[in-house]
């Protein structure tokens, strides 16, 4: 072992400060010989082919490569830099052409298969059996049955998709970071609040220069998109923003993701194909809930139905009111946010900033942390002195009723430079035994909130606190889990369209007036959210429901239809399919025509960078199981501990150990329904 590698010698939490770019290509490389040569031992040792002799094994190799390369790449996500970029995908194709090998080794593929036939798996635990059944499933997904050309050709195409989709992402925060705008007048702000440009100023000074500074930091962005008067600059930062990566705006030509989501798209049609479907969300499907494409199709179309009636008077009631206003009778999307915000402070007399000295982040976070206290008996608390990649993240511990460690995360939720847009859970350790006992699972919890200015706290909307939930229920499926097998244990193994269910679930406190006061007081007397404040929060709760639902819906149609219908026959090098199809979907289930130069899809990191290609439908899908399954507690009482107790066993401590259908049916006694989501949403159930 090499005890000058922290990546080698690290024992427990990874130690972020010892980690440098250099680190990294050895330590993979030393790791993925150590478990080839692992592999193969195990192979001609096992006699007969057992658990014990073989998968059990196997998991404890997988564990380690995984730890060792979740600090990696988290740090490439939040503390960016050319040197550990370049470290970073130096990586991608060895891990690549390592998961590729491994799929289609045929020795380890007939040990599998001996043991699922044999007559010990009867008396294996179903989390156990569950392991080989998946892995069978994958040795077909990574072309065990090809022909030995053909799996050649698996390779490249798994490894050039593994580079593609990281440049792509890349290219986004590259573009991200490459704009700004330096305001020299503060009129020009005229409408933003204090806070959003306090935060201006901030970011100014930081990067040493004078007077107000605007970038594509979501922060940054929706403040302007929500406030500002000036409707010339809401147009510029709309430009620039939504044509990150592209072939538009004011942006390097060298970030442009067209050709490099046309070659992911053909990429992904070919593997595809290789394995014997006609398409790659046939491919996706093979392991999600959804059965059939048809039947994805067929349930964003049904809601879209639903929705669209609603969306469109909620779309004309907007553009009257920005006609009575000011005049403007030429409503565009830069104009949305803006209107949006004013009409609901007219209907409800609640704006998102006001409420924001109601959510200081230490009282949201001490009350998040007591609604699971109350659910699941768990306690929350933070420890110091770890080590850590930047001095505003924290460390938490979860803890059992009965004294046991469950789990521990990170959180580091504040925007700043070089760090990549949005909100995620990713797994920093995943739950095994051991021969010393459990390793504790782990999680990072990562947002981009606006940071604290000045003396003050940060404060967060209510949009951001339903943000924190989401990712903690994310955090309390991997941290919760009782599965001690890491390929099914969390959200391992499980359906990406099941992944969203206990991420949505947790959403549904931020709306409950007995929760409410334990993750509210205002950040300078404490006093908590005025009753009529949350009546008019919960009034508005519904504002332009449809428009929002129609939306997801857009993004959701057009990554499945894509992903259904792309035919490599057809000339796709400057994205004429993607832009064709987009228009399509647009046509079908949208109410507000975006302008010619909106590139959304060239920054749509989630399908082309993330996990959710053919598969963005996961949100709606779940979003029936997580309504459905919250509409107990609602029947039951929002706190009551022995439906909080019957969730934690039957969903959060499963992971991937059983089908999500099975463990939905086990929680609620039926199989969802979709009345509580169209409840929820405010949309008419007929």
């Amino acid at each position: 072992m090499d005890h000058a590698n922290p990546l080698l010698s690290m024992e427990g939490l990874p130690p972020f400060s010892k980690i440098e770019p250099e680190h990294v290509k050895p330590a993979i490389e030393a790791l993925l010989e150590q478990n080839r040569a692992a592999v193969e031992q195990l192979l001609n040792g096992a006699d007969p082919v057992e658990w014990d002799t073989l998968i059990q094994p196997l998991e404890e190799l997988e564990d380690r490569l995984g730890r060792a390369w979740s600090p990696v790449s988290h740090l490439n996500s939040v503390k960016n830099s050319h040197d550990l970029r370049d470290a970073y995908n130096s990586c991608l194709p060895m891990l690549s052409d390592y998961a590729t090998e491994m799929g289609q080794h045929k020795g380890l593929y007939r040990a599998f298969r001996e043991i699922a036939d044999s007559e010990s798996f009867r008396m294996l635990e179903p989390s156990q059996k569950k392991i080989i059944e998946n892995a069978l499933r994958d040795f077909r997904l990574s072309g065990i049955d090809l022909s030995a050309d053909k799996q050649e050709r698996y390779r490249e195409i798994s490894q050039s998709l593994s580079e593609l989709t990281s440049k792509f992402g890349e290219n986004v925060l590259d573009a991200t970071n490459g704009w700004e705008r330096l305001i020299s007048d503060e009129a020009e702000l005229a409408g933003l609040p204090e806070s959003a440009r306090a935060m201006a100023r901030q970011t100014a000074e930081q990067r040493e220069k004078d007077g107000w500074l605007l970038t594509l930091e979501f922060p940054s962005y929706i403040s302007v998109m929500t406030y500002a008067d000036n409707r010339s600059l809401r147009e510029d930062v709309y430009e620039a923003y939504v044509t990150r990566a592209s072939d538009q705006g004011p942006h390097d030509s060298s970030f442009d993701n067209t050709p490099i989501m046309a070659e992911i798209l053909r990429l992904r049609h070919e593997k595809a194909e290789l394995l014997g479907f006609s398409n790659y969300a046939e491919y996706s499907l093979s392991t999600k809930m959804a059965n059939e494409p048809d039947q994805v199709v067929e349930f964003l179309e049904d809601l879209a139905g639903r929705s669209l009636e609603t969306a469109r008077g909620e779309l004309e009631e907007l553009r009257l009111f920005a006609e009575q206003e000011d005049g403007i009778t030429d409503l565009q999307s830069w104009d949305m946010a803006y209107y949006a915000e004013k009409l609901k402070q007219q209907q409800y007399s609640l704006s998102e900033e006001e409420l924001k000295p109601w959510f200081p982040i230490d009282r949201v976070l001490e009350g998040m942390f007591e609604v699971v206290h109350r659910l699941y008996g768990i306690t929350i608390s933070q420890r110091e002195g770890v080590d850590v990649w930047d001095e505003s993240v924290r460390f938490f511990e979860v803890v059992g009723e009965d004294g046991e460690l469950r789990g521990q995360f990170y959180t580091d939720l504040y925007a700043r430079q070089h760090k990549r847009g949005g909100a995620w859970m990713d797994d920093c350790m995943t739950r095994s035994k051991t021969e010393d006992g459990i390793q504790t699972p782990v999680a990072y919890l990562t947002c981009n909130f606006t940071p604290p200015i000045g003396d003050a706290p940060a404060l967060l909307t209510h949009d951001e606190v339903l943000t924190m939930f989401h990712e903690f229920g994310h955090g309390l499926h991997h941290m919760l889990t009782q599965i001690d097998f890491p390929s099914v244990a969390g959200i391992g193994g499980v359906p990406w369209d099941a992944v969203e269910l206990p991420s949505q679930f947790m959403e549904n406190w931020c709306w409950q007036e007995e929760a409410l006061p334990l993750f509210s007081g205002h950040y300078k007397t404490g006093e908590p959210l005025p009753k009529q404040k949350f009546e008019q929060l919960l009034a508005s709760r519904n504002f332009q429901s449809g428009m929002s639902m129609v939306r997801q819906l857009e993004f959701a149609l057009f990554d499945f239809k894509m992903h259904l219908q792309f035919d490599p026959r057809q000339k796709n090098d400057g994205g004429e399919f993607i832009y064709d199809l987009l228009s399509q979907v647009r046509n079908q289930v949208s109410v507000m025509a975006p302008p010619s130069f909106n590139r959304f899809p060239h920054s749509f990191s989630h399908i082309f960078a993330g996990g959710y290609a053919a598969g963005y439908y996961s949100y709606k899908w779940a979003e029936v199981l997580s309504s459905d399954a919250f509409s107990s507690f609602e029947e039951n009482g929002i706190f009551d501990r022995d439906t909080g107790l019957h969730f934690l066993s039957s969903i959060l401590e499963q992971g991937g150990s059983r089908e999500p259908m099975e463990l939905f049916v086990e929680f609620r006694g039926r199989e969802p329904q979709i009345d509580a989501l169209l409840r929820h949403s405010g949309i008419t159930i007929g």
